[in-house]
């Protein structure tokens, strides 16, 4: 029999090692165990938050997802290419955590295909660059509804994961969500007093709930709200809420529901918008000016001050005439502390009128999180004077140095404010009490986690303070003027889309700034900044000396420098040299730097893994030893 030469059977043994491994990463790479990973990122950047999830896990009917992203195309920007990679492994994530119920169909919508006809069927059009149509979005489909992302912006990456689970939960819903109404205000508007007047038009606010919600007005004496029949609660200017009602609203957030309450210390809405009151005629009298919930707050771990409004000099809005509205305050970024919840994200500035301010006292099981807060300068002034617009107020405004919370959301299993059970009529005591009837049972802790959103103002969302309202022979148009209405929209969307989503955050973003590499650029610019300005100023001085004399030859005059002259003229030039030598040392200097940042870094990329691998096999092999020598 021949012999095959040794490192023959060497080679033949690497070559069937490295089609082993390839082949066993294929085979892995085909089953749910190929798509998992271990995310070490600072802000878990590639895992899915806890919110998605649980959404997907509990799909009960099959969701498709048709993934238009034009990949044949000749032309295809880097950040665009980069992108796709992300969403392609973030799509595979979802499919692979639901189970099966979720399907993703890549299509690439070609010129006069199948894949294009599907696309424009969905509403995805593409987008032009560089004279072609480039497609880069998403279709997702349940039974007869579907929820489109048209293009997925790199710019917005850091939503992707927020609107994608925001539309699993539209199309899975079968219909509007319902939201409950329990308002003073006469929001939907009223007819005409008299024949040929016009009718009381609605709130604008109210007119664009009803088109995205099922709006079910529920009436300020209700005694219980079922959280299965109510999705979320709005509590929009609450005034004269009765006990009965408020242990209602206590019932239905101890049972699992989302609460949104819109209060307010001082009203102008509700003075503006009150009918004529006269109890002769059987007219009821108008609202209170001041809303708040006396007896749940304190159990949520809030209080509102209900009696002043807060002023803020820092915020403070110029109105009409120059005049100050030292309570009227304009809330921009700077105002809104978590820059990555999705309510708060993309707002502009938000106003607010007359508003109040909530404090967080704090209770075991509730998490608060504010969403907007006033400035350290803050502080409360008369109600009367400040809507008034007293000019006095500047001049005798205290603050404490306190940020006070304008708006929050407050999550967690709450505890009942009524340990007592269900408060008891006034006259209670003269009816007699049947002792064989049953007792009705009543929670005293949550069942299910709850959540409740406060908003300290209600007329931030009254027609003249959140929208520019034109009419047009007859029709009503109405454009935002600010992000108020905006603000209450997001949170009733986010509340109603999925209880997972109440809370969530956008993703952080993939893209990092290499942040020590900006402060190395940041340190040169502060030590040859300073020479290279004195420098310029110098060098346009002399600019201006050389353009005097230039000017002096012009008019006819003979232009002989003097030595003094020539000399300063000399010198200039040779401190031009000597500070661009500088300014040139320094930025080789930076540019060293860098490279051995970036030399360290690729070593510890390249040489990192192995080493660590090396290490490993090393303490396998010892031990193994040991157990060898100990047999």
């Amino acid at each position: 029999m021949k012999t095959t030469h040794p490192v023959t059977r060497a080679a033949l043994g690497v070559a069937a090692l490295v089609v082993i491994a390839l082949l066993a990463n294929w085979l892995v790479s085909l089953t749910p165990l190929g798509n998992r990973g271990a995310d070490f990122t600072e802000n878990k950047v590639h895992t899915l938050s806890t919110g998605t999830r649980a959404i997907l896990t509990e799909l009960d009917t099959p969701v498709v997802i048709r993934y238009y992203a034009s990949r044949s195309t000749d032309y295809m920007p880097e950040e665009l290419k980069l992108h796709m990679r992300r969403v392609d492994d973030l799509l595979k994530e979802y499919a692979s955590i639901s189970k099966g119920k979720l399907r993703i169909d890549n299509l690439d919508p070609e010129p006069d295909t199948d894949a294009e006809d599907s696309a424009n069927l969905d509403g995805i059009n593409g987008q032009r660059m560089n004279d072609q149509n480039l497609f880069f979005g998403l279709a997702i489909s349940c039974l007869d509804k579907t929820s489109v992302i048209p293009f997925m912006d790199p710019r917005d990456e850091t939503m992707l994961e927020y609107h994608i689970s925001k539309a699993i939960g539209e199309v899975t819903t079968p219909t509007k969500p319902k939201i409950g109404l329990m308002t003073a205000l006469d929001l939907q508007g009223a007819p005409a007093m008299m024949p040929g007047q016009p009718p009381t038009p609605g709130w604008v606010i109210y007119q664009q709930l009803k088109q995205s919600f099922d709006v079910v007005n529920v009436p300020m004496e209700s005694s219980t709200i079922d959280p299965k029949e109510i999705k979320v609660l709005l509590l929009f200017h609450p005034a004269g809420i009765t006990p009965d009602a408020e242990f209602a609203v206590d019932q239905y957030v101890l049972n699992g529901g989302t609460v949104v309450a819109c209060l307010d210390p001082f009203s102008v809405a509700a003075q503006m918008t009150a009918p004529p009151s006269n109890p002769m005629m059987g007219q009821q009298p108008p609202p209170p000016t001041t809303s708040t919930l006396p007896t749940l707050l304190s159990a949520w771990g809030v209080s509102f001050e209900s009696g002043q409004v807060l002023a803020d000099p820092a915020l403070a809005t110029k109105l009409g005439g120059d005049r100050l509205g030292l309570a009227v305050l304009t809330l921009g970024k700077d105002s809104m502390p978590q820059k990555d919840n999705v309510i708060t994200k993309d707002l502009g500035s938000v106003t607010l009128f007359l508003p109040g301010a909530i404090t967080i006292t704090g209770k075991d099981g509730v998490t608060a999180n504010s969403l907007i807060k006033s400035s350290t300068k803050a502080g409360f002034v008369d109600s009367m004077k400040a809507s008034q617009l007293d000019p006095s107020l500047a001049r005798t405004l205290k603050s404490n140095g306190t940020a006070y919370d304008l708006a929050i959301h407050l999550a967690g299993t709450f505890k009942t404010a009524f340990p007592d059970g269900k408060p008891k009529p006034a006259d209670a005591a003269k009816a007699p009490e049947d002792k064989d009837a049953a007792k009705p049972v009543y929670l005293k802790e949550s069942a299910a986690p709850g959540n409740v959103f406060l908003i300290g103002d209600v007329d931030a969302f009254y027609d003249r303070f959140a929208y520019n309202v034109q009419n047009f022979g007859g029709q009503q148009m109405a454009s935002p003027s600010n992000g108020n209405a905006t603000l209450l929209l997001n949170l009733l969307d986010q509340a109603t889309g999925s209880k997972h989503l109440i809370g969530s955050r956008s993703r952080s973003a993939i893209r990092r700034p290499f942040t020590v590499v900006q402060e190395m650029e940041a340190d040169f610019n502060k030590t040859v900044g300073v020479k290279i300005e004195e420098f310029q100023a110098k060098q346009k001085a002399a600019q201006q000396k050389l353009s005097e004399l230039q000017a002096q030859k012009s008019r006819g005059s003979e232009l002989y420098l003097s030595p003094a002259q020539e000399e300063e003229i000399k010198k200039l030039r040779a401190e031009q040299v000597e500070y661009s030598k500088l300014i040139r040392e320094q930025e080789k200097e930076l540019r060293r730097q860098k490279d051995k940042l970036s030399a360290k870094i690729t070593l510890l990329n390249v040489a990192a893994m192995p080493v660590l691998v090396i290490l490993i096999g090393l303490i396998l092999f010892i031990n193994r030893r040991r157990a060898t020598r100990a047999r």
